[in-house]
């Protein structure tokens, strides 16, 4: 395992960028954490990470990188929602694609010994084939943001080849836990329902509410990341749990935890989301020696206690 003294965490002030600088911290790496505060918390931010409030656009980002020499980067920064893919694809593409290369290229130059970027898996694969889908079905994204995050995996590849920059690549499923977006369109479903149902808002399910996703908690998330780094592999990998749960259990779940006995409302359904979607981990199991540990009830129930002890507080 190679001994990393300093890493960059991009998107460090967010739901599962945050949570990975703790796992770094408690291994006694030096953290930098970069975020514009777009949709992260400051306060998610642990008090020992060096912390700049800026953004992967800003002009000056490969002087920081340069200054900084990390040993390995976590790059999370991204626009995450689809909808706002939609309905802004040249800022989708700015941020998701630009800010990406933009990255690995200064990554590439400050000689990092490890690039770990963190992909979708849900927005990426075919929305005409039947899950769990495995790294070689041929990706064909619908959305802007799925297209935004495959090409960014291909500039990873290039700066991988060309410039000998080591990259690892985790497709995620839909992740959830503490800390997820809780403002906006930034919001998962899980938090989204948390939130609503725990202060006696009506919740409203997009579409038929039929349309399915691999969830996975935070904590496994942030396990795949470490193995990314600290396993002498390269390429990409699928994180999730292969199995399908659809909008409207993942509603009655939270539904009985909260004890919000809501009854079932729905609304349009989202442009340029896929239907069905689950991912096979088979290559994460052989090569890093990853597997999901927290189910997807254990993880609710850990989820929705966060949110009730948060909403409690105020």
């Amino acid at each position: 395992m190679p001994k990393y003294k300093s890493a960059l965490v991009t998107g460090g002030a967010g739901f599962i960028g945050s949570h990975i600088v703790d796992a770094l911290i408690k291994r006694r790496i030096k953290v930098y954490v970069i975020d514009d505060l777009s949709s992260g918390h400051k306060s998610n931010v642990n008090p020992n990470a060096v912390f700049y409030k800026t953004s992967v656009l800003h002009p000056g980002l490969g002087k920081l990188i340069l200054k900084i020499k990390p040993d390995v980067v976590f790059h999370l920064a991204a626009q995450i929602d689809v909808r706002c893919s939609v309905a802004d694809p040249p800022g989708d593409a700015r941020v998701n694609i630009m800010g990406t290369l933009a990255m690995a290229h200064a990554s590439a130059k400050a000689g990092v010994k490890k690039f770990v970027f963190t992909s979708s898996g849900g927005a990426i694969y075919p929305d005409d084939l039947r899950p769990p889908f495995s790294e070689k079905v041929v990706v064909d994204p619908i959305s802007p943001y799925g297209i935004a995050k495959r090409t960014a995996e291909m500039y990873l590849a290039f700066e991988h080849r060309i410039h000998g920059l080591p990259t690892v690549t985790l497709r995620l499923a839909n992740a959830y836990g503490p800390r997820q977006a809780l403002r906006g369109s930034y919001a998962g479903v899980i938090s989204l329902f948390a939130q609503k149902m725990l202060k006696g808002e009506q919740c409203v399910i997009n579409g038929t509410g039929k349309q399915t996703r691999d969830y996975v908690y935070v904590g496994d998330i942030v396990h795949a990341h470490m193995l990314a780094m600290e396993k002498n592999v390269s390429g990409i990998y699928n994180i999730g749990s292969g199995i399908e749960t659809n909008v409207n259990q993942i509603f009655q779940k939270v539904n009985r935890l909260t004890g919000a006995k809501q009854k079932e409302v729905h609304g349009a359904s989202c442009q340029g989301e896929v239907m069905r979607s689950a991912l096979d981990a088979t290559k994460a199991k052989r090569e890093l020696g990853w597997k999901q540990e927290v189910s997807l009830d254990d993880g609710l129930k850990r989820t929705v206690e966060w949110f009730r002890a948060r909403t409690a507080k105020k």
